[in-house]
């Protein structure tokens, strides 16, 4: 123990079980397609970068449900834990969405059932919904007292979480795009509006001065009170505001760059539809002068097979 702190490792069966059916389920997923290139190679090749993006996503995710920070954050320190959300929901869950290409996801649409779940839980406004209702309810001071008591229900209530963030993230940067059908201004109100919840909720944990949870046990060695620890944990749990920010600037940087590329095409096409005008007009006038000339008295002369005009005497 350092400062009081456990340093004891922490194992449940829920943390394994979503450990290793992530791995698998991804190794399957790219030795899939390798026999599809093998057959098909115009099939496109899950780059490195996101295999490499994935797989970080899976080791942060070990070391914060099976290192001693889960032990600490269950038992000890309300700041921990909170940082053990946040680095579920904004580092864990981008980093394996990112990782996994269309190519990989496809095949899971092709399951009736599957797709209609899928397709609904991905939808903005439920997977919000479904995130905060999740957050929302462990962290009732009743239920977070009970779920902490045991690891199994701890590491529960961490992937349960962990799940649901995926589908929170989806509308902004999911792969399969007929799931992810919001233009960038949608996109930048989502952003913004998801996270309010969990903000005034940081905010009421930094201010309001009075713990609201009692069941954490503090090393005295810290000479942390408990109204700082949550005050910490309320500050960490700002974070994700501030990411959300951060993936709204590009969104608006893109959003501008459409507008003025839709611009841009707009004066293309109307100045095609003044050239095309003036060419029309053009071509009118030529049509006029050429039924002038036909219509000439001299052009009604008679002319003689050598090629001279015969003129009456």
């Amino acid at each position: 123990m350092f400062n009081g702190l456990s340093f004891v490792w922490s194992w449940s069966p829920a943390g394994i079980i979503c450990f290793l059916a992530l791995i698998l389920l991804y190794l399957l997923a790219l030795r899939r397609v390798q026999r599809l290139r093998q057959q098909q190679p115009q099939t496109p090749r899950v780059s490195t970068t996101r295999i490499i993006a994935f797989f970080s996503g899976v080791v942060i995710f070990a070391l914060v449900l099976f290192s001693p920070l889960n032990t600490i954050g269950r038992t000890q320190l309300f700041s921990v834990h909170m940082l053990q959300i946040v680095v579920l929901t904004t580092v864990c869950a981008p980093l394996m969405l990112v990782g996994s290409p269309e190519i990989l996801l496809r095949p899971i649409l092709s399951l009736p059932v599957v797709n209609w779940l899928i397709t609904f839980l991905t939808k903005p406004v439920v997977a919000s919904l479904t995130f905060n209702a999740v957050f929302f309810f462990f962290h009732l001071p009743s239920v977070l007292g009970v779920v902490s008591a045991t690891t199994g229900l701890n590491d529960l209530m961490l992937v349960a979480i962990f799940l649901t963030s995926l589908l929170n993230w989806w509308p902004l940067i999911g792969s399969l795009h007929e799931l992810r059908k919001m233009g960038y201004p949608l996109q930048m109100l989502y952003a913004f509006l998801d996270g309010q919840p969990v903000d005034i909720f940081a905010f009421v944990l930094v201010y309001t001065g009075v713990p609201i949870y009692h069941h954490y046990v503090m090393p005295p060695q810290l000479n942390l009170t408990p109204g700082g620890d949550q005050t910490t944990a309320g500050a960490l749990l700002l974070i994700p505001g501030l990411v959300d920010l951060a993936v709204m600037s590009p969104l608006f940087i893109k959003w501008l760059s459409q507008i003025e590329h839709k611009t841009r095409m707009g004066d293309l096409r109307r100045e095609q539809a003044l050239a095309n005008e003036d060419y029309d007009e053009y071509g009118d006038d030529e049509d006029y002068e050429d039924d002038e000339d036909e219509s000439s008295p001299e052009s009604y002369r008679p002319r003689i097979s050598n090629g001279t005009q015969f003129s009456p005497s």
